[in-house]
């Protein structure tokens, strides 16, 4: 099942040519992801204080269609894989049903202490499973 956050394009966001400057796009995909968290599985931090945190290991961009000043977009959030020590999630940039960008983020748990590679905790899976692409 899809999580989704709506945003609306302010004008800071966007290049001279009137459309969202490409690399705020991954600001986007950010958001996405930690409302997504949040609806999982409460603020990140708490998290962190269970000794646990996750970085990000990869992003994927692809275009399709420029958005613009004022546009209200869709982030469509899902959980794509759910691996041993990493989770994929994929989000989609809609407006009006139209996808816009599409978007792949690979985050890596780590121990919050140490930094090192861990296993995903059950409870982190448990949260997420809700939000795992059927």
């Amino acid at each position: 099942m899809p999580f989704v956050h709506e945003l609306r394009v302010r004008y800071g966001e966007c290049d001279p040519q009137g459309i969202v400057f490409n690399a705020n796009y991954v600001s986007y995909f950010d958001v996405a992801f930690t409302e997504l968290w949040r609806a999982a599985l409460g603020p990140w931090q708490k998290m962190v204080e269970r000794g646990i945190d996750a970085v990000v290991g990869e992003i994927n961009v692809r275009f399709r269609a420029p958005a613009r000043f004022d546009d209200v977009l869709q982030l469509q959030a899902r959980i794509a894989d759910l691996g041993t020590t990493s989770t994929t999630t994929e989000i989609d940039v809609v407006r009006d049903g139209e996808t816009l960008v599409e978007g792949r983020l690979r985050h890596v748990f780590v121990d919050a202490g140490t930094w090192e590679k861990t296993e995903i905790p059950d409870w982190i899976r448990e949260g997420l499973r809700p939000f795992v692409a059927g």
